[in-house]
Parts: C-alpha cells; sequence; structure tokens
C-alpha cells in the first residue's frame, strides 16, 4: 500500500508540477530564455567551464524549478543523453548540482543547490586555503630573497587577503539578500 500511495503521490506532483509548466509556457518566451541559456553558457565557457556542463548549468539555472530530468534536459537543449550525461557528472562533481530520485519513480533529477553561489565561492576559499598553504611551503623552499620565492611569496599573501575579504563580502551578501524581495 505505501509504494502504491508514493508512486501516486509522485505522479500527483509531477502532474502538478507540468500544469505550472503549462501556465508558464502560455506567458514565458521561450526563444528569448534560449538565447539567454545559450548566450550566459558562452560566458561560463569563456570563463573555463567545460561547454555542456555551462549549457546544462545555464538552462537549470533559467528553469523555474530548479531541477530537470535527463531527457528534459536533453529535449531543452538538444543534445545526446551521453552529452547530458558528461556535463551532470561533471556539475554533480564540482558540486553545482545534486541528482535526487522523486519518491515511486526510477528518474533522476539534476538540482541546482539553494545557495548555489555561496557554496560556490565556500568551496572556492577551501582552494583558496590549499593554493596558499602550498605557495608558502614553495617559497620557503624557494627561499623569501630570491625572486622566484619573492613572486611566490606575493601570491600566496594575494590568496590570503582574498580570503579574509570573500568572508566578509559573503558574510555581507547573506544580509543583503534578506533584504531583497525575490519571491
Amino acid at each position: 500500500m505505501d509504494v502504491r500511495d508514493d508512486a501516486r503521490d509522485a505522479r500527483d506532483a509531477q502532474d502538478a508540477r507540468d500544469a505550472q509548466e503549462d501556465a508558464r509556457d502560455a506567458v514565458r518566451d521561450e526563444t528569448a530564455v534560449s538565447r539567454f541559456v545559450e548566450r550566459f553558457a558562452a560566458q561560463l565557457t569563456e570563463a573555463g567551464m567545460q561547454r555542456m556542463a555551462a549549457r546544462v548549468f545555464a538552462q537549470l539555472l533559467a528553469s523555474d524549478g530548479a531541477a530537470m530530468t535527463s531527457a528534459e534536459l536533453g529535449e531543452a537543449l538538444r543534445i545526446s543523453p551521453a552529452a547530458v550525461s558528461g556535463a551532470v557528472s561533471y556539475l554533480t562533481q564540482v558540486n553545482m548540482v545534486s541528482r535526487e530520485r522523486e519518491p515511486g519513480s526510477r528518474r533522476d533529477r539534476y538540482v541546482l543547490h539553494n545557495e548555489l553561489w555561496y557554496e560556490t565561492f565556500t568551496r572556492r576559499d577551501q582552494v583558496l586555503t590549499l593554493w596558499e598553504k602550498t605557495l608558502r611551503e614553495g617559497a620557503a623552499s624557494l627561499g623569501p630573497d630570491s625572486p622566484a620565492g619573492a613572486r611566490i611569496a606575493e601570491t600566496a599573501a594575494f590568496f590570503e587577503f582574498l580570503q579574509h575579504e570573500m568572508l566578509g563580502l559573503l558574510d555581507r551578501w547573506r544580509a543583503h539578500r534578506a533584504t531583497l524581495d525575490l519571491g
């Protein structure tokens, strides 16, 4: 009985999402949305993200529910299941999306994290900490008076500065975000 109830609940939830999507489609300009997705994906690619991962990420960002199935992503972006799979693997690995399964369904949905940018920069802070430590060790091994040692020590100091600034920036963002009327 529980399994059938879960399956019915999952179908009802999907039906409700489909109805909401149909209503939004009546006012949403899909051509403009597609242009946005491709433009933002191109900018992410220029910044170093893999092309398909950038397209999938931008499409998820532009979806009202911030979650889509592999089939939905493939259809929206006109890409193969293999391309979706590769992109989602990368995005999952770098913690930009997570994979969730709906109760009673065998389909996975790929979901953006709620505080995506905050989490991304927090993880970047962890990377900066690691880089700073390695750079300080490198500067010490080269000697602080050597040109290479001084250059590497300055780079480590920059990353230390960046980390301190980032913490304050993220705190100010959270306070500012609380004042926004984002619906």
